[in-house]
């Protein structure tokens, strides 16, 4: 097989150049050469998928058997691909998100759930991004001439990982002491690892697979306490989860899921946070390691000597993680009020 990957460089994309190497696939990644690194054996072509001639240079290096877009967040920007491409390859594998479907986070969500609207010629500034995602779909489905295959994550988690979620938990286990959480230990998650989504992906692509996937984990897949639990264990400095409330953290004014990752309080529009179906795709061959070993494998990674860094290194979004100084002032709230 011959694999175009637009991105590869960094955590998603770069789990399924690594799983296509590991098949002997030819891969070909394409990137401005900004955000990582490649890893040996592929053939790189550099470019901004922002430049109609560097769009039209990269299909001259084709023809593949499929594309994998990981980092298109733009309708306009990924219709422009999708078209320059369309007869280059054979099928197109774009990573949307389980934010484009319109119901969710406040109710359940599956394949058949509507999309938010959205013009599939929209710029970056014309919506946010959940509608931005929907838009990218429709796009590709109009302007690719060949197969489509649409994968929504929920949250994706494993080595390499940017979003500052895991990776924060860990840290802060790292550095010891009482460790301000939110919430109940016994809450469930329902995680996902990145190398389990590009193992899906590419073995639908292997059997001409179409269509789109919820791509979630398995429900309840992990506890809120056994994940800090193990952070905790794997990172040994005897660090302290203090549970606060639900309500005392909204009053200290810490937004949901970002701030403390993966903290998500019950309210209306969260009623369904964790309420998405992967069966779909797990009937088709998706399988999710436990999350717990993701865990492990992500300490592994950044007690390497630029894994740390890597991973808390400027990427897409800013830093909105509690920092050690809100949090101590927080404690201490917390401790006079118990």
């Amino acid at each position: 097989m011959r694999l175009l990957v637009i991105g590869g460089t960094v955590f998603l994309g770069k789990a399924f150049v690594a799983d296509a190497l590991s098949r002997g696939w030819q891969v070909t990644t394409f990137h401005r050469g900004r955000s990582g690194t490649d890893l040996p054996g592929v053939q790189v072509v550099n470019g901004d998928r922002e430049s109609a001639a560097d769009l039209a240079r990269l299909a001259g290096h084709g023809p593949w058997d499929a594309v994998v877009d990981v980092c298109g967040y733009a309708p306009g920007t990924v219709g422009a691909a999708a078209r320059a491409l369309s007869g280059r390859a054979d099928a197109y594998l774009y990573i949307s998100s389980i934010n484009a479907l319109a119901p969710w986070p406040a109710a359940p969500v599956d394949e058949s759930s509507p999309l938010h609207p959205c013009d599939p010629d929209a710029g970056p500034q014309d919506a946010g991004y959940p509608q931005l995602k929907a838009g990218c779909e429709r796009v590709i489905e109009r302007d690719f001439g060949g197969r489509s295959l649409i994968l929504r994550p929920g949250v994706v988690i494993g080595p390499g990982d940017r979003m500052r979620r895991v990776t924060y938990w860990l840290r802060r286990a790292s550095q010891g002491g009482r460790m301000l959480t939110g919430g109940a230990p016994e809450r469930t998650l329902q995680l996902i690892d990145a190398r389990d989504i590009a193992a899906f992906g590419l073995d639908r692509l292997q059997l001409e697979g179409s269509g789109a996937y919820l791509t979630t984990g398995t429900p309840d897949n992990v506890t809120w306490g056994e994940l800090l639990g193990e952070c905790v264990r794997l990172t040994g400095a005897g660090a302290e989860p203090v549970w606060a409330d639900d309500a005392f953290l909204a009053e200290q004014g810490i937004p949901p899921f970002t701030t403390l990752p993966f903290w998500a309080p019950p309210m209306p529009q969260l009623a369904a946070v964790w309420g998405f179906s992967s069966e779909k795709a797990i009937a088709d061959g998706l399988r999710c390691r436990p999350v717990l070993e993701s865990v492990r494998d992500t300490w592994e990674w950044m007690k390497t000597p630029t894994g740390t860094a890597e991973a808390f290194a400027e990427y897409r979004y800013p830093d909105q993680t509690l920092d050690r100084e809100r949090e101590s002032r927080i404690l201490s709230a917390w401790n006079a009020r118990t």
